[in-house]
């Protein structure tokens, strides 16, 4: 009714307006004939906003659409008051409709504009100002989020197209990069939204390490591949992906390497909890496999990756069966009981422990885990005529110098000497560095750091380490292990290596703070070096010699590594079995420098058991 009403006192001004601008003069004011013909189209007009809904929008919130309804509504207006005074033959001049019109449009849609407009000024008070890098449509989409929150405001666009600097789009001016440090310092920036999910990781490299100079909070809308497959939104925001902060493009999968191990197979993953083994089971329920055996100790993580993947195959329709089965890769009748039961055609094995301190402090266990547990399932594999089995493995495995390293090369070993004693289980061996954001991993440790204010740990100035997002690692893993012939070792391509103390750095600036290191700078997050830890190395390599080969993958190469046979090797397998029986964490220790691993310990002895001594029992390594 208040709109109503006002309206009403508009279109009269409007008419009023009209007939004193072409008239240069009041008198009509006195006339009867220009009331009546008002009079008959006021009440009209009204009548025809309330038919076309234009009351029920809420004027903070007014649209488009309810400015088209204003300008309909008076364009008919209009016509009716032509109409009804040239019928009447009514005192109003012909040019009066048209004035007419254009008073009214302005003097109802510029209030309600001009409302709408106090209205958010009011809201964007004490809100944080930001920029949105991209003017393209994911950044226009992100605008309309942004005004529908109470946090922040957007004061521009920054875009790299010449043609668009210096015009305005959804109400922001378009400025050039270039001028980002003068919009930081002149608006009090303290976010930019990075709203170009087309962009290749390697161009969102460039603009993160341009951003991080500028000491501003980055963050980032959800890939373009993940908002059309609808596992993300554009209103998702979230921290810069560690994927961006590499800028490591992926190379596409070839789909024929991809499923040559898995559709319509029983597949088996060990470790299938863990941050490989995970990925590995949703990129295998992807290529149809029969049944896919998911194996771990953890309850937890089986329960959470079998709903994941059960949702997931019921969204795309598809019909294959998961198995989520509890065990250790050490318990040989359980995984003999498994292996045949389903009958599994193909093993990815990603079960290990794999934390070099913990296995530092936990020897015997990293022995029995890493080595015989891979000894076993290799063993009850070849037993059932298993087609294709996959050890994933680790550049620490190349000249170790702590057990965990040690440990997967004499798996890799194991699997080298096995193949060469039969034919019907194709053996390979998939070697790779660190992966992002994996349990452990440096990038989610440096992220609670920051949060808490610091300081963020390093242990070294100058370690460094190769780096994969664990979705590449998977996908270069499930196609390596399509192109072995048997007793391979395929290498991934990790790209160049991370400089840890540089990426604490430009993480640290991209939360928008100031890196500093004690005695040499003020900031507001310190960078602390440690030292290295027991078993530690400042850089890690991934081939043992000097002769790898490309495959036909450019990220997979082959290596020709010189192995021994199982005559050779039980042996030394048998007596770390008798020392791991024994809990003799120090002649583990000296087997496994004997043993061809290239295992030199760098460290002293920090074993959590062998404080008092070796703890030598009287049981016999009768069996394992």
């Amino acid at each position: 009714m208040l709109q109503l009403l006002v309206d009403g006192m508009l279109l009269l001004a409007s008419f009023v307006g009209a007939m004193a601008l072409r008239l240069d003069s009041f008198y009509f004011l006195a006339l009867y004939e220009p009331w009546i013909a008002i009079g008959i189209t006021l009440p009209i007009t009204l009548f025809i906003f309330v038919r076309k809904g234009f009351y029920r929008a809420v004027v903070r919130y007014i649209s488009s659409r309810a400015f088209a309804v204003v300008f309909w509504g008076i364009f008919a207006s209009s016509i009716i008051l032509f109409c009804v005074s040239q019928l009447l033959g009514l005192f109003v001049p012909r040019s009066v409709p048209g004035i007419y019109a254009m008073l009214a449009f302005l003097s109802i849609g510029g209030v309600r504009f001009i409302l709408r407009e106090l209205f958010f000024r009011q809201q964007r008070r004490g809100r944080t100002p930001l920029l949105i890098y991209g003017a393209g449509t994911a950044g226009r989409d992100l605008v309309g989020v942004l005004g529908r929150g109470r946090d922040y405001t957007a004061i521009g666009f920054i875009d790299e197209t010449p043609a668009l600097h210096g015009t305005d789009i959804v109400g922001l001016r378009v400025y050039d990069p270039e001028m980002l440090p003068e919009l930081v310092e002149d608006h009090g920036i303290k976010l930019v939204l990075l709203a170009i999910p087309e962009a290749s990781r390697a161009r969102r490299r460039e603009i993160i390490d341009l951003l991080a100079s500028l000491a501003v909070q980055v963050q980032t809308i959800p890939d373009l591949e993940d908002i059309v497959s609808g596992r993300s939104q554009i209103s998702e925001i979230r921290e810069v992906a560690p994927e961006d902060l590499l800028g490591r493009d992926p190379v596409p999968a070839k789909l024929e390497l991809m499923s040559a191990n898995i559709t319509d197979k029983i597949v088996m993953v060990t470790g299938a909890g863990g941050s490989i083994g995970s990925e590995l089971c949703r990129q295998i329920s992807q290529h149809r496999p029969r049944t896919v055996v998911l194996f771990d100790v953890s309850e937890v993580a089986l329960y959470t990756l079998e709903m994941e993947l059960r949702d997931g195959l019921e969204a795309r329709q598809c019909d294959g069966q998961i198995v989520p089965l509890l065990g250790s890769v050490q318990n040989p009748r359980r995984v003999q009981a498994v292996i045949r039961r389903y009958g599994v055609q193909t093993i990815y094995h990603a079960a290990a422990y794999k934390h070099v301190p913990l296995v530092e402090q936990n020897i015997v266990e990293g022995l029995r885990n890493n080595v015989f547990g891979t000894l076993t399932l290799l063993e009850a594999a070849i037993a059932a005529n298993v087609e294709s089995f996959i050890l994933v493995s680790t550049d620490k495995a190349v000249r170790p110098t702590n057990v965990m390293g040690a440990s997967k090369r004499m798996a890799e070993l194991i699997c080298q000497a096995h193949s060469r004693t039969q034919t019907q289980t194709s053996i390979s061996i998939v070697r790779f560095g660190n992966v992002l954001g994996s349990s452990g991993s440096v990038i989610p440790r440096f992220r609670k750091q920051i949060a808490t204010g610091g300081p963020v740990t390093v242990t070294d100035p100058e370690i460094t380490r190769y780096f994969m997002s664990i979705p590449e690692a998977a996908q270069l893993v499930i196609q390596a292990g399509a192109m072995a012939k048997g007793g391979d070792v395929f290498l991934l391509d990790m790209g160049a290596p991370v400089k840890i103390a540089d990426l604490a750095d430009r993480m640290i600036r991209l939360s928008g703070l100031t890196p500093y290191i004690e005695g040499q700078s003020n900031g507001d997050v310190e960078i602390v070096f440690t030292q290295l830890r027991p078993g530690e190395k400042l850089y890690e390599e991934l081939l043992i010699g000097d002769d790898a080969r490309p495959t036909d993958h450019p990220r997979i190469m082959t290596a020709n590594e010189r192995c021994i046979s199982w005559e050779e090797l039980q042996p030394i397998v048998k007596d770390l079995l008798a020392a791991c029986l024994d809990q003799d964490v120090s002649a583990l220790r000296e087997l496994l420098a004997d043993a061809p691993t290239g295992y030199r310990p760098d460290a002293q002895l920090v074993d959590l058991t062998a404080a008092s001594g070796s703890a030598s029992t009287n049981t016999k390594a009768s069996s394992f």
